[in-house]
């Protein structure tokens, strides 16, 4: 079992996808910061100044008026976060746009690169072997 335990830790794959999940993570943060740092504040531009996160409805319990989200939840209350709820979405958009473009992107490239060898693999190399013999057996046939 440890044997077949080491050869699936050392086969290629695993180690591709333990690095896509890595560079995952590092890109989730990128984005993170992308949304926090830079679209919401545009956002808040359009909006007159509304930050989502904040929004949200109380269900049961007692919070003070203009209490943040955080706020409210230490507070017991049952609310109904749709703020949050509206910038994960966001989040999402914006991560699915980003990796659209990305693949799009790398499709392009190999499309480039595919192209170069189906023109590489189209220069004339000459008559072939079987030509070369089939002239040989005609000129002694002569």
């Amino acid at each position: 079992m440890i044997n077949e335990f080491k050869d699936f830790i050392a086969k290629g794959n695993v180690m591709d996808m333990a690095v896509g999940i890595i560079i995952g993570a590092a890109f989730t943060a990128i984005v993170t910061s992308l949304v926090g740092d830079l679209i919401n504040p545009i956002i808040g531009l359009f909006t007159g100044g509304v930050d989502f996160t904040n929004n949200y409805a109380v269900l049961a319990g007692e919070v003070p008026a203009g209490a943040s989200l955080e706020a409210a939840r230490e507070t017991g209350a049952s609310v109904f976060a749709y703020g949050a709820f509206i910038m994960a979405i966001i989040n999402f958009l914006i991560i699915a746009w980003v990796v659209f473009m990305l693949v799009k992107m790398v499709n392009r490239v190999k499309e480039a690169a595919e192209k170069e060898e189906e023109q590489a693999e189209e220069a004339p190399a000459g008559p072939s072997e079987l030509d070369i013999l089939m002239e040989i057996r005609d000129a002694l046939k002569k």
